[in-house]
C-alpha cells in the first residue's frame, strides 16, 4: 500500500483535497435535482401519501396562464438583465483610471454588491412610492404626473428588473476590474504605437483579453435572471394580480405558500426552470470549449 501511495501520490493527492467538495456537491446539489425530478411525477402535499400522476403536472402547466405569465417575465428578466454586463464593463473602465478620489468612487459603485437583496428591494420600493418616492418627486419637478410603478401591470416587471440591475452591475464591475488587472500592458503599448485608441483599443485589444471575465459575467447574470425571486417577493409579492410573477416565485407560491402545498406541481415548475438554465449554460460552455480548441 505504501509503495502504491508513493508511486501515485501526485495523481491521488488532488482528488483527496477535492473529495469533500465533490461529496457536498453530490449531496446538496445533484441529489436534490434528481429528487425534484422524481417528485414532479407525483401529486403530493408534502406530508401525506404521494399519488403517481406521471406527466400530469407538466400537462397542467401547459394550460396554466400563470405559468405563461411567469415564463414571459423570466424572458424579460433574461434579456434586460444582460444590460448589467456592458454597464459593469464601462464602470470598470472608468474606475480603472488613476484620477483623484477614485477610491471613493470605487466604494460607491461597490456598495450595491455588499448589501442584501432585501435592502435593495426596500430601497427601490421607497424610490418608486407614488406619494413620497424620489422618482415621482423628480417627475413632479418637471410637470409630469406620478406613476405607481409597482402597482401598474405595464411597468411593474421593468421596475423590479431596474432594481436588480443595480447590484448585478456592481458584480460585473468587480469581475471586469479583476480582469483589467490582468490585461497585458505590452499589448496596450504596442497598440498605442500603431495609433490604436478609443473604441478600436477597446474592441481589438482589451475585450479579447477580458473574455474569461465576460464568460463568468454572462453565466452568473443569466443564472441570476432565471432564478430571480427575492426582489419579486419583497417588492410586489408577485402582484399586482400576479403580473410580476417569475418561475421561481411561481414555484414557491405553488409548493410552499399558504395557498399552495402542491409539491409535485412546484417541482415540475422547478424542473422546467432547471432545463431552461441548462440550455443556456450548456450553450455557453460549448462555445467556451470550441473557442479554447480553436486556439
Amino acid at each position: 500500500m505504501q509503495a502504491f501511495w508513493k508511486k501515485n501520490q501526485q495523481s491521488i493527492a488532488p482528488w483527496l483535497f477535492l473529495l469533500p467538495g465533490i461529496a457536498m456537491f453530490l449531496l446538496y446539489v445533484v441529489y436534490p435535482i434528481f429528487g425534484s425530478i422524481q417528485i414532479s411525477f407525483f401529486d403530493w402535499d408534502g406530508l401525506g401519501e404521494k399519488t403517481w400522476v406521471g406527466m400530469g403536472n407538466y400537462v397542467e402547466l401547459l394550460d396554466d396562464e400563470a405559468f405563461y405569465t411567469s415564463l414571459k417575465n423570466n424572458i424579460l428578466w433574461l434579456v434586460l438583465y444582460l444590460l448589467a454586463i456592458p454597464a459593469g464593463l464601462f464602470v470598470a473602465l472608468f474606475l480603472n483610471q488613476t484620477v483623484r478620489g477614485i477610491r471613493i468612487y470605487k466604494s460607491l459603485f461597490f456598495f450595491p454588491f455588499v448589501i442584501s437583496q432585501v435592502v435593495v428591494g426596500l430601497v427601490f420600493s421607497w424610490f418608486y412610492d407614488p406619494n413620497f418616492g424620489l422618482l415621482n418627486v423628480a417627475l413632479g419637478a418637471i410637470g409630469l404626473e406620478p406613476i405607481a410603478v409597482l402597482a401598474d401591470e405595464r411597468f411593474v416587471t421593468y421596475g423590479i428588473i431596474v432594481a436588480g440591475l443595480w447590484p448585478q452591475t456592481a458584480y460585473c464591475m468587480i469581475l471586469y476590474l479583476t480582469g483589467l488587472n490582468a490585461v497585458d500592458p505590452e499589448q496596450i503599448e504596442a497598440a498605442r504605437l500603431d495609433n490604436a485608441k478609443g473604441w478600436k483599443m477597446l474592441w481589438y485589444i482589451i475585450l479579447p483579453q477580458l473574455r474569461p471575465a465576460t464568460f463568468i459575467a454572462m453565466v452568473v447574470t443569466i443564472i441570476g435572471a432565471l432564478r430571480s425571486f427575492d426582489l419579486v417577493s419583497i417588492m410586489t409579492d408577485g402582484g399586482p394580480w400576479g403580473s410580476s410573477r417569475v418561475l421561481a416565485f411561481f414555484m414557491y407560491e405553488q409548493a410552499f405558500s399558504e395557498y399552495g402545498f402542491r409539491m409535485g406541481y412546484g417541482a415540475a415548475i422547478a424542473v422546467v426552470l432547471f432545463m431552461i438554465m441548462m440550455v443556456y449554460i450548456s450553450g455557453f460552455l460549448y462555445k467556451m470549449y470550441r473557442d479554447e480548441r480553436g486556439h
